[in-house]
């Protein structure tokens, strides 16, 4: 199937595409009637409307070529819509000026399927490096980065380079980087892309456990299972417009270790890692 080229059309917003109603309080995340065309006039979103609450955890699922990667641009200013609106925490972004986008990213924590390492620096540097360039100082540095590291289950990792490290182990370097600096909002970009199904569990319930801190993940993702497992809002794009944009099931608490287990047992997964029936 060849690009869609630009062709907007004036219907009516089925119940699906409309931003939910709030509360209280600005939604972390609003796309009003938002339409990307790149130059070439191929159609990447067409009046898209979409609100997340702040605290939320959402997976954007989708197709590839479905303008999953054009919403996350957007939301980080590295696109600007041709229409609408993209507001981040009540904030039309798109009327910053080009000095205020670099704070803009500081309170948006970004997770890569590729990592985006620092090959040249250990685990410990990796993740200092972030508040480095937000001018942290050299005590808030050592606090934080220590603090992340545990959260993330690297302890004992600080003085690894990426290259003696797993692939899941150098995704939980890069979460651990994104969420340092504690933001509002962090967006995982297929975290679990390249990694084993194990290893995918364990990253989705790091993110479940930094969720639960109060920052709101959003998780690009084309895990079927796992999106179908974890209960959580789904949000799907096709063809550039959203087409599905329902709440999960069990949003009951339950712990990171209650959660990691119950993943296991609905993906079939056991104990040692192995999976059950294989």
């Amino acid at each position: 199937m060849g690009h869609r080229t630009m062709r907007l059309r004036k219907r009516p917003k089925s119940r699906e595409e409309a931003p939910r109603a709030r509360p209280g309080g600005a939604p972390i995340i609003e796309l009003r009637d938002v339409t990307k065309v790149y130059p070439g006039g191929h159609l990447a979103l067409e009046r898209v409307s979409l609100a997340i609450d702040r605290g939320e955890f959402v997976f954007l699922v989708g197709p590839t070529g479905c303008g999953k990667s054009t919403l996350i641009k957007l939301l980080i200013r590295e696109l600007d819509p041709t229409e609408g609106a993209v507001q981040i925490a009540g904030r039309d972004i798109g009327v910053l000026a080009e000095k205020k986008i670099p704070q803009l990213r500081r309170n948006i924590g970004t997770v890569f399927q590729d990592f985006k390492l620092l090959p040249n620096r250990n685990v410990y540097d990796n993740v200092a490096y972030a508040l480095q360039v937000i001018g942290a100082s050299r005590a808030e540095i050592r606090r934080q980065v220590p603090e992340t590291l545990r959260l993330v289950g690297l302890s004992t990792k600080l003085h690894n380079y990426p290259d003696q490290l797993s692939g899941g182990e150098q995704q939980r370097v890069s979460i651990a980087r994104a969420f340092v600096n504690h933001p509002p909002l962090l967006l995982a970009d297929e975290p679990s892309g390249n990694l084993d199904p194990v290893t995918s569990i364990g990253i989705m319930q790091l993110l479940y456990r930094i969720n639960q801190t109060g920052t709101t993940v959003v998780v690009v993702t084309h895990d079927r299972e796992m999106v179908d497992k974890m209960r959580r809002r789904v949000i799907e794009l096709y063809e550039g417009r959203v087409v599905r944009d329902e709440a999960g099931g069990g949003y009951t608490e339950e712990s990171t270790n209650e959660f990691g287990m119950r993943m296991r047992a609905e993906m079939g997964v056991g104990v040692e890692g192995h999976t059950n029936g294989s």
